[in-house]
């Protein structure tokens, strides 16, 4: 009988720990006011859109830039396998997303070939803060370093 109940307790256990992954699913608008944007060049997204399921996570960012209206669609497994996306000019953006040992953030770790022969890498940390979503994004290449952190509200 002791064995059943610790069976049932760790089952409750195993299941409650399960259920704790983030879900970052919704409409999000972007507050640029308590945003951190460099001052004279930002890639941040004016909406972006989150679909996310036990498998993957879908993205669709909407922006502007030099008064272009662009959409970015990507999809990332949660499992941390490689994905591949499109990226600038023809490339392909090869994707990680991989879940912070607390299941609350989640980093997608992307790198795509430039033309000097070198590579971008781009991370980007999502995470909940106080019913918005923070996105913290740091981008590394040949042309230097930028990290941006972008806070968006539901819509």
């Amino acid at each position: 009988m002791k064995q059943i109940f610790y069976l049932l307790v760790f089952s409750l256990i195993s299941f409650s720990s399960a259920a704790k992954v983030t879900d970052f699913s919704g409409t999000w608008n972007l507050n640029k006011d308590k945003s951190t944007l460099n001052d004279q060049f930002s890639m941040a997204p004016k909406q972006i859109i989150l679909i996310q399921n036990n498998d993957g996570l879908a993205v669709e960012r909407h922006g502007s830039f030099q008064d272009q209206d662009y959409t970015i669609n990507d999809k990332f497994t949660l499992d941390g396998k490689e994905c591949i996306n499109a990226g600038w000019m023809d490339t392909q953006k090869k994707s990680t997303a991989a879940w912070s040992s607390d299941e609350k953030s989640l980093t997608i770790t992307s790198k795509i070939p430039m033309q000097d022969g070198g590579e971008m890498t781009i991370n980007e940390t999502y995470q909940t803060e106080e019913n918005n979503l923070k996105i913290v994004v740091k981008v590394s290449s040949s042309f230097g370093d930028v990290t941006e952190t972008y806070l968006f509200e539901k819509q």
